[in-house]
């Protein structure tokens, strides 16, 4: 996983956790619904770019 895009999902997850913070703390259950699915989209993407990390490593193992 490149750093632009641990960088990025971090940003998102951490965006999302404020974000739901902000809802919590205004009684704007919309807004934090929003943030709950923003940290979700997060980790969504971030399970895939380990997903291809651990593929990248297995075919550099079998290329040795």
């Amino acid at each position: 996983m490149g750093l632009d895009d641990k960088l990025g999902n971090k940003s998102e997850d951490l965006g999302g956790k404020a974000k739901e913070a902000t809802g919590k703390a205004t009684g704007n259950e919309s807004m934090e619904n929003e943030g709950k699915a923003d940290q979700g989209k997060a980790s969504v993407k971030q399970a895939g770019e380990h997903v291809k990390d651990a593929a990248k490593d297995v075919k550099d193992g079998l290329g040795n």
